[in-house]
């Protein structure tokens, strides 16, 4: 009998920790944490929501639950992107 190997990890994105402070996103080696009040669509969400996110293209993730979009810019300097991050 054989044992086919493991296949390889086909996501490059994943949400590794939800806290009261916000969502960390872990994608290409790179972790961010996306506090509450830049990113208030992710507070009081489902679990299952927040942990559902794809990346679309290089560098853009989508939460397809929370209809939510984000670049890595955005993510970055939220500040640059106040109509975009500041309202809920």
């Amino acid at each position: 009998m054989s044992l086919s190997a493991l296949g390889s990890n086909t996501s490059d994105v994943e949400v590794t920790n939800i806290s009261a402070h916000g969502v960390w996103l872990l994608a290409h080696d790179r972790e961010w944490i996306m506090s509450y009040s830049d990113f208030p669509w992710f507070k009081e969400q489902p679990v299952r929501a927040i942990l559902n996110v794809e990346e679309v293209a290089p560098g853009h993730f989508h939460w397809p639950d929370l209809d939510v979009d984000l670049t890595e810019e955005i993510i970055e300097h939220p500040e640059r992107y106040p109509n975009v991050a500041g309202n809920t």
